[in-house]
């Protein structure tokens, strides 16, 4: 067994590349979405098939990419992964057209699924070893959340910095800022993806491998009821985590902020996810894991109903308190999810391929999400658009829970 300050290490290496190499694709526009659709002309709509395209391509990658985590260690695919990442941006920072943009995001769904996704889920999960799941996920998406929230304040700063006084509504002038703000966010992913290829060593068996996965041994994991509840379940999470992109849109179409204070509000949102991911780990840790995963289906629920009802949201306070609320519950599940895996017997083993099957169904709203919040947000300007998007996280909220109440009862771990 590794000592304790080696096991901390390869976790903090883990938790670095594990959100930063989702920052060129997700985080930026998360931060600065009305800037995004500015600066490259584009609708809500069309940055919602720009998803679509990165959520094919990731479809396929999870497959093709789970056995590979079972056969090889973490250290050179995910440093692979994260350089190649990076390369994107320098694309993506000459603000190319629609249709290559679309590209850019296809190329990005290899690019941080393919190499990288089940390696990291896997070792996560032998880190925690048996009474320690809820904790090893917490920490690690909680860790993932506040390295974005680092990434989101620098490049904030980047932009911020960038604007002259008098220059907010000028389109040239947000185009070289948020091109700085891209720019600084490719140099730190390489920079990620040295020193995981430096110091993300494999020592005392912390990968478990096998030398060949099997036609039996797949079948064995599509077998378990555990496998068929967990990609519903991750779905609804990964929905729920997919609407808290429009946060930051919300502010700035419905409460009115400018795009500085809108971008804020998305940093804001990011703060959340450390507090809630590592708090429900340690919680859920002392209890049962899938209780809590239940839990934070309700708490979602009730968050998205607030956001249906706008009550108190032109009182800051008030809508901090609805955001923490919405955060807390898809953060919670999001934490969770891979958590879980084993309280339903899934064996260590064939950890990466379950993760594959898994997820090429629960982050498939990756393919249609962005789409269906794009098309009700552009056919109902302002706050019904809004309404929309959270009727449907409401919908979705439910037939969570239900799964998770089902992978609850079939659980054997208490």
């Amino acid at each position: 067994m590794q000592n304790t300050k080696t096991n901390w290490t390869y976790l903090a290496l883990l938790i670095l590349a594990g959100e930063a190499i989702f920052v060129l694709p997700f985080v930026l526009q998360r931060v600065f979405r009305s800037t995004v659709l500015e600066v490259f002309q584009i609708s809500n709509t069309e940055l919602g098939l720009c998803f679509t395209y990165y959520g094919l391509v990731a479809m396929i990658s999870y497959l093709l990419g789970g056995p590979i985590a079972d056969r090889f260690e973490p250290r050179k695919l995910i440093a692979i992964s994260l350089w190649l990442t990076a390369l994107g941006g320098l694309i993506y920072a000459l603000y190319p057209g629609f249709h290559t943009l679309q590209l850019l995001y296809g190329y990005w769904g290899f690019t941080t699924i393919f190499l990288f996704w089940s390696p990291m889920i896997k070792a996560t999960r032998i880190w925690g070893g048996v009474g320690n799941q809820g904790k090893a996920f917490g920490i690690l998406d909680g860790g993932r959340g506040l390295v974005g929230v680092l990434f989101g304040v620098f490049a904030v700063s980047l932009f911020a910095t960038s604007l002259l006084d008098g220059e907010v509504l000028n389109l040239a002038s947000r185009r070289v800022a948020f091109r700085g703000a891209i720019y600084g966010s490719s140099a730190l992913i390489a920079l990620i993806g040295a020193l995981v290829w430096m110091f993300l060593k494999s020592k005392d068996g912390i990968d478990e491998k096998i030398e060949r996965i099997s036609i039996r041994q797949i079948k064995e994991v599509i077998r378990l009821p555990a496998v068929w509840l967990l990609m519903i379940i991750i779905l609804c999470a990964y929905m729920g985590y997919k609407t808290t992109d429009v946060i930051s849109l919300y502010a700035r179409e419905v409460l009115e902020f400018d795009e500085i204070n809108a971008a804020r509000i998305g940093t804001f949102l990011l703060f959340m996810r450390p507090v809630a991911g590592v708090g429900i780990g340690f919680i859920a840790d002392r209890s049962k894991i899938t209780r809590w995963l239940v839990i934070s289906f309700v708490i979602t629920l009730v968050g998205s109903l607030w956001f249906v009802s706008g009550i108190g949201h032109r009182l800051l306070p008030m809508f901090l308190i609805s955001i923490f609320t919405l955060s807390t519950g898809v953060y919670a599940a999001r934490a969770l999810y891979f958590g879980v895996m084993q309280a339903g017997s899934i064996p260590l083993a064939l950890t990466g391929t379950a993760v594959g099957l898994v997820s090429v169904v629960g982050f498939t709203p990756d393919v249609f999400a962005g789409v269906i919040i794009g098309n009700l947000l552009d056919a109902n300007p302002g706050q019904v658009g809004h309404q929309h998007v959270f009727w449907l996280l409401a919908a979705i909220s439910v037939v969570g829970g239900i799964c998770a109440w089902r992978y609850h009862k079939i659980s054997r771990i208490t």
